[in-house]
C-alpha cells in the first residue's frame, strides 16, 4: 500500500509500506476513504530531527472494514467506520469512566507497529473497542463531518466540557485553528450566549462566526486581552486551543477570578505561570488531550442530523501522493486542515 512517512522537519514522503495485516485476533483492517493532516502533525513537521527510517504519520481517518480478527464480534467486513485519534479496549478501568486517551492497553498510531492514518490502510488495534460504526453510505457527503469526529471535533467538544460552558455563559475560545473553530461549533452546542474568538486570520474568523462567534478579537498580547476585558468584563470559561506560551498568558489575562482554562493545544512549552499571584485568583487549570472515544456516539447523532458541520474546517482536498503539499499548504497558512483522500 501507500502511505506517507515523516523523515525529519519538513520531509514527508508517500512511500509503498507493506499491506496491513491482522496481528492480533482483535485486530480490523480499515481501507481507508479519507484521512486529514492534523495542527499537531505541523510541530514534528517543524522540528522533528531527521531519521532514516521515517515515521508512519496520520491518526485520523475513516474507511470500511476489509478484515477482522476472530475475537471481533460487533463489527464485520463492510462496515463504514471512523477511528477515533487513539486505539482503546473499552473495557480497563481508565475507559469505564471515559477517560479512553489513558486505556491500559490503548495507543497511537504510527508508533509499535501500528500503521499512521495517512495512508491505504491501517491495522486497528482492539477494533472492537476503538471504531464507531456508521450509519451511512461511504459516499455520502456527511464524511468530512464524521471523520471530524476522529479527533478535531471531539477535541473541540473535551475543551467546552472540561471548561464546564453550559446554557448562558461567556466563552472565550484562544486560536482560530480547526481545533478552536470546533470548540465555537461544541460552546455554542452546550448553550453559550456569548462567545469570543481569539483569532487574526479573517477566513477563519469568518467561519467562527457562521458556527457561532458573537465578537472576534485579532490583537494578541496585552492588547488582546484589554480587548476581550473590555468586550466581557473578562470571562468565567476559556478553551486554549494553539499550546504556545502566548496563548496560555492571553487566558489567564481574559479569565475571571475564579474561572476555568481548559487547555487543547499540545503545549510547547514546560514551565507556566502558577505562582502566588495566579494561585489568589483561585483560576481551574484543566483540559488535555481528548478521549475522542467517549465523545463521538454523543456527537454523532448532530452530525448526522446537520445540527453541527464541522466537516466545514476541511478547506481543501488532496489525493494521498499530495499529502507533502498538505503539509507545506497547512504550515504556510495556506490552508485551514487538509482532507486527504486515498
Amino acid at each position: 500500500m501507500r502511505a506517507a512517512l515523516m523523515y525529519g522537519a519538513g520531509d514527508v514522503r508517500v512511500e509503498d509500506r507493506p499491506d496491513p495485516k491482522i496481528v492480533q485476533p482483535a485486530d480490523a483492517v480499515v481501507r481507508t476513504l479519507a484521512a486529514c493532516v492534523c495542527g499537531s502533525d505541523l510541530w514534528p513537521y517543524q522540528s522533528m530531527p531527521a531519521t532514516e527510517t521515517g515515521r508512519p504519520m496520520g491518526h485520523e481517518f475513516l474507511g470500511v472494514i476489509e478484515e477482522t480478527g476472530a475475537e471481533v464480534t460487533g463489527l464485520k467486513a463492510g462496515d463504514l467506520v471512523v477511528a477515533p485519534f487513539t486505539y482503546s479496549d473499552n473495557t480497563c478501568d481508565y475507559c469505564a469512566k471515559g477517560l479512553h486517551i489513558s486505556c491500559r492497553n490503548g495507543g497511537r498510531y504510527g508508533f509499535d507497529g501500528v500503521d499512521g492514518g495517512q495512508g491505504e490502510a491501517v491495522r486497528v488495534p482492539y477494533a472492537d473497542g476503538t471504531l464507531v460504526k456508521l450509519p451511512v453510505a461511504a459516499d455520502s457527503a456527511l464524511l468530512p463531518s464524521l471523520l471530524a469526529l476522529s479527533d478535531v471535533m471531539t477535541t473541540g467538544h473535551h475543551g467546552a466540557v472540561t471548561a464546564g460552558v453550559g446554557r448562558g455563559d461567556a466563552v472565550l475560545v484562544v486560536g482560530d485553528g480547526a481545533v478552536g473553530l470546533c470548540a465555537v461549533i461544541a460552546a455554542k452546542r452546550l448553550g453559550a450566549e456569548r462567545i469570543v474568538l481569539a483569532g487574526r486570520h479573517e477566513t477563519r474568523t469568518e467561519l467562527g462566526r457562521h458556527f457561532g462567534a458573537t465578537d472576534v478579537v485579532a490583537a494578541r498580547g496585552e492588547e488582546g486581552v484589554a480587548r476581550i476585558r473590555e468586550l466581557t468584563g473578562g470571562v468565567d470559561k476559556v478553551i486554549e486551543a494553539v499550546g504556545t506560551r502566548q496563548s496560555l498568558d492571553t487566558a489567564l489575562g481574559a479569565v475571571r477570578d475564579g474561572g476555568t482554562i481548559s487547555r487543547l493545544g499540545v503545549p510547547q512549552y514546560e514551565e507556566g505561570p502558577i505562582g502566588p499571584a495566579e494561585f489568589m485568583r483561585n483560576i481551574t487549570l484543566t483540559g488535555g488531550a481528548s478521549p475522542a472515544r467517549a465523545y463521538i456516539e454523543q456527537l454523532l447523532p448532530d452530525v448526522l442530523d446537520g445540527t453541527i458541520a464541522p466537516g466545514r474546517v476541511f478547506d481543501e482536498t488532496f489525493s494521498l501522493d499530495r499529502t507533502p503539499d498538505a503539509y507545506r499548504a497547512m504550515a504556510d497558512r495556506r490552508v485551514l486542515k487538509a482532507l486527504v483522500r486515498p
